[in-house]
């Protein structure tokens, strides 16, 4: 048997399907957290995957926050599965049972303790050394606490304090329990990068509880009689055994989270809060091996892996936990003659016009489009009338207007010449006689109107050509000074937008490495909320490596 946890820090970040991923780790039990999916927004391919069966616990108070998700192989299906630590998720008949002692908390932080999505709990079977047992797997993602805000801290405290009580409730039953996943605490000053950085390191209360609910292989490992005695059981520790540290007492360097906002990762400046706890009877006999693999990543976690020399049995059918008897993913399937039916033309055409969106083809266009009329075999189509024909003449015209002002409009000079059909048609610029002359002359309407059109067509074609020429030095004249304008412009126009459009400042060097810095903004609350900084650009690290980053530190001045 093969059992595996990892903070995934968002499951929807699989873009290439969970399935992959899970295949990968070849494990019977993956455990993640951090889901950060709510119930509404859990799609099918990640909660129903081929091969195995899927329970989840979502956070109720906030979207796209917390959550934990326990898959087990289809080979490996529990016989009992409950949301929460609590008790008040469950359903009767379908729960694990043996909540413990939980007097000392209200009913109101008992509810919001399982409110965040922060447990789920499945029980197995298997065929140990001293024949068929249950072996019940806790798989938790503990709160964290923040520094500023103090009821978050005793937030962590009182899952902590539920975490043990059903722990050791489940365990005094008979059966034998795994608590993993990120619990959020670093234990000894071998599991943090550098202890000597945090202020009052042993006296931190997560830190504390810890050292209650494990035993401590590492103080007692010489005293075999003493262990003997109950007393000093409890005195140097809990029920419970921290599975990586019983084969690697003194691996250091073994660190399962790092920070992805200062690139810890590439130098291995991080933490080890990620766990496998499980009963002492059980690794004693039963487990075979336990790691981490920095290698695998997609999160600012590691997974962490443990493997047990027992079998796992398969339950029948799945628990009503599972996502396969949730009714948005029990859907009847539609028979395949639903797809075969035969819908007419004229429906299709008149569906597809209704459910147009505003701004789209008409119907003329749609028509047009699902019958084109191919070039050459405009014979079939009906002969225009005289006044269709006119009106035809009179768009083409409108249209021709219209895209010659469409390319008039391009360029900015277009703006500052003279438009040639106003110096045309304007009477201002003409003497009375000629006035008379354009009205009753030869070149009037009335009398062009009987011309040809072949001969209209050249008179006002040569009339433009007067027009433009005559007008020739007078348009370029004044597009010469408009581009000197322009040029001068050019200058103060540009140095005001440098000084209304700043773009970042520039980054100075290091004084370690002679690197350019970093930018960076300040988004914590308080007196430099906003206010930006420059930094090392190496990723962080101990103060020892030369590789990291260094202790350069510099204030962005207001104005540059």
């Amino acid at each position: 048997m093969k059992i595996v946890t990892w903070n995934i820090n968002g499951i929807r970040t699989f873009k290439n399907g969970i399935k992959k991923i899970l295949d990968s780790f070849d494990a019977d039990i993956i455990c993640v957290q951090e889901t950060k999916v709510t119930r509404d927004l859990l799609d099918e391919k990640t909660a129903i995957v081929d091969g195995y069966n899927s329970y989840f616990s979502f956070s109720r108070g906030r979207s796209g926050y917390s959550g934990v998700a326990t898959y087990c192989k289809d080979t490996a299906t529990p016989f009992l599965a409950e949301e929460g630590l609590t008790g008040l998720l469950a359903n009767q008949g379908e729960a694990v049972g043996c909540y413990g002692d939980q007097v000392e908390l209200s009913s109101e932080e008992l509810l919001a303790l399982d409110n965040e999505g922060r447990a789920v709990i499945t029980q197995h079977h298997f065929i140990g050394t001293d024949g068929p047992q249950k072996l019940t797997v806790i798989n938790v993602y503990c709160p964290r606490a923040d520094p500023d805000k103090p009821e978050r801290k005793q937030y962590k405290l009182q899952f902590y304090q539920l975490l043990q009580c059903r722990a050791e409730a489940i365990l005094s039953s008979g059966s034998h329990v795994i608590v993993l996943g990120d619990v959020n605490t670093s234990h000894r000053p071998i599991d943090h990068c550098d202890p000597d950085d945090v202020d009052n390191f042993d006296d931190n209360p997560g830190r504390k509880w810890l050292d209650h609910f494990l035993f401590d292989t590492a103080e007692n490992e010489n005293t075999e009689d003493e262990l003997a005695d109950t007393s000093q059981k409890s005195a140097s520790g809990g029920k419970f055994v921290d599975s990586f540290r019983h084969f690697h007492p003194k691996r250091s360097n073994a660190f399962t989270c790092w920070s992805t906002l200062t690139g810890a990762r590439q130098t291995n400046y991080g933490t080890r809060i990620d766990y496998i706890f499980s009963d002492r009877p059980l690794v004693e006999t039963a487990f075979t091996g336990v790691d981490i693999m920095p290698e695998v990543e997609g999160s600012d976690h590691c997974p962490v892996w443990a493997q047990l020399s027992c079998t796992l049995q398969s339950s029948p059918k799945c628990p009503p936990l599972c996502t396969r008897h949730m009714p948005e993913f029990t859907g009847r399937q539609q028979k395949l003659s639903r797809f075969l039916v035969k819908v007419p033309e004229k429906l299709s055409v008149s569906k597809g016009c209704e459910e147009s969106l505003p701004g789209s083809q008409d119907v003329g266009e749609i028509r047009e489009n699902l019958n084109p009329v191919v070039q050459g075999n405009s014979v079939a189509k009906k002969r225009p009338t005289d006044r269709e024909a006119d009106t035809n003449a009179h768009k083409g015209k409108r249209s021709k207007q219209t895209k010659t002002e469409i390319n008039a409009k391009g360029s900015l000079l277009a703006f500052f010449k003279p438009k040639q059909t106003a110096l045309m048609l304007s009477s201002g610029n003409l003497g009375p006689k000629q006035e008379e002359s354009s009205q009753d002359g030869p070149g009037s309407e009335s009398d062009t109107s009987s011309c040809p059109s072949d001969v209209q067509m050249e008179t006002n074609s040569s009339k433009v050509t007067e027009m433009e020429i005559e007008n020739q030095d007078e348009v370029e004249g004044e597009s010469t000074s408009i581009d000197k304008s322009n040029d001068c412009k050019k200058g103060p126009c540009a140095g005001f937008w440098k000084t209304v459009l700043r773009g970042p400042p520039q980054p100075p060097l290091c004084k370690s490495h002679n690197e350019p810095c970093v930018l960076r903004t300040v988004k914590k609350a308080g007196p430099n909320l906003g206010r930006q900084f420059f930094v090392c650009a190496r990723p962080q690290g101990h103060a020892s490596n030369p590789q990291a980053r260094c202790n350069f530190f510099a204030w962005v001045e207001k104005g540059k």
